[in-house]
């Protein structure tokens, strides 16, 4: 098979159908109930990436590993990620979906299991990497469902199942702080397994059924190098790719940290009171799933730069930590909101200009979302040992203004993809 063959093919192997019979075909529109149910798993299985963040302090303690050196954690299992978007999201052009559904989200089971039962950091690091590699079933879901939704309802569709993983990055550290105070870090991956297989199950039952395609060695290699090829060909995949690494650099660059200052004296508040700030979180971005929405009315490139503009913005309130615990609050909703808005959009635009490549170009897009979170979970820890609060929230901001430049450079040049007025 030659990449001319998985493009053809590409965007043409879903059937779409109800549960247990046949139904409507790719491109006719996703239920709401299926596009909730893809939230709901986007969440669950995005939640396992960020369960660590309020437990970095704790899982040190257990391990003998250095405060400087534990945003390592993070940054491990966001290499994994970026080794999934690579290796396995593709095969959603080609492959039938619900498989790679079912079986990522079974395996993911196993690898929590192996974090919770680590008994070594490499052990500890070696499971965190699994379970990076598997969570990138949310975006063999976010590309099913914008393969399923209507041309004209694709970027809304999209919003609505983002929002799910979103919400799942925010509520991970309330749910993952709730428990630690309860049975300890290692109950969260034990509590996170079960739900897993219970989601598997489920999907197992509901998910339309796909054409299989048999894979050779040949096909999986051309199928990788046509996503490479798609960077090559689509300027505005290369453009917000680049939005990608800034944002989610930006936001690991306040969740890796902000447990830091929070858990000190003179704050001093418990895992479960510091993971209820992301429920602030949880509101701005909840707020912001209309994003697609408007991309699909043409406003994809202003609503990207308002929401850049307010990404930098919201670091003033948030470097108001010691005065205030209620400005801070108001700069998470400001910086959650700012970014989700950014990142639906993206994928909006991308998957509007190539619908028949929608795994490829949000795989291809999300590796950088993933180098972008792990640079920005280690710098923040490096930053925070060296300078302090401030000096993470100077990092923030100055992250938050490369991008808004990169979106004045960039903006005037994007062309709008077929369907999708982008420069408005």
């Amino acid at each position: 098979m030659t990449n001319e063959d998985v493009r053809a093919d590409s965007g043409q192997d879903l059937a779409v159908a109800g549960p247990g019979e046949a139904g409507e075909i790719a491109g006719r529109g996703l239920s709401r109930p299926m596009a909730l149910l893809f939230a709901l798993t986007c969440g669950l299985s995005v939640a396992n990436i960020y369960f660590a963040q309020p437990l970095l302090d704790a899982m040190a303690q257990d391990f003998g590993i250095a405060p400087a050196a534990i945003g390592m954690v993070m940054t491990f299992t966001q290499i994994g990620y970026a080794f999934g978007l690579i290796l396995i999201v593709p095969l959603g052009d080609l492959w039938d979906r619900r498989r790679l559904i079912v079986g990522q989200t079974t395996l993911s089971a196993v690898a929590l299991i192996i974090v919770a039962t680590a008994s070594h950091a490499a052990v500890l690091l070696a499971g965190m990497v699994l379970v990076g590699v598997l969570a990138v079933v949310i975006q063999v879901l976010v590309a099913l469902a914008a393969t399923m939704a209507r041309p004209a309802e694709r970027g809304g569709a999209i919003g609505t199942v983002t929002s799910g993983v979103v919400a799942g990055v925010l509520l991970a550290r309330f749910a993952s702080g709730t428990l630690a105070d309860i049975g300890g870090w290692r109950l969260v991956y034990l509590v996170s397994a079960g739900l897993m297989l219970a989601m598997a199950t489920l999907l197992l039952r509901v998910l339309p059924r796909g054409r299989r395609t048999a894979l050779t060695g040949a096909a999986y290699l051309a199928l990788l190098r046509s996503t490479a090829a798609l960077f090559v060909e689509e300027r505005i995949v290369r453009e917000r790719a680049l939005f990608a690494f800034l944002i989610f650099a930006n936001l690991n660059v306040f969740w890796n940290a902000i447990v830091l200052p929070l858990s000190a004296p003179p704050i001093a508040l418990s895992h479960t009171s510091i993971g209820a700030l992301g429920i602030a979180g949880v509101a701005g971005a909840l707020a912001a799933r209309n994003a697609g929405r408007l991309a699909d009315l043409g406003w994809g490139q202003r609503t990207t730069g308002l929401s850049l503009l307010l990404m930098l913005a919201a670091w003033a309130p948030i470097a108001c930590l010691q005065t205030s615990l209620w400005l801070l609050i108001a700069g998470v909703i400001m910086l959650d909101f700012a970014i989700q808005a950014v990142h639906v959009t993206s994928q909006s635009l991308m998957v509007a200009a190539r619908p028949d490549a929608a795994s490829r170009l949000v795989g291809g897009y999300m590796v950088f979302y993933s180098i972008g979170s792990a640079t920005g979970a280690i710098a923040s820890t490096i930053v925070y040992a060296a300078a302090g609060w401030s000096g993470v929230c100077i990092l923030g901001a100055g992250i938050s203004a490369a991008a808004l430049l990169v979106w004045v450079i960039t903006a005037s040049r994007i062309e709008a993809p077929a369907g999708c007025a982008a420069t408005r």
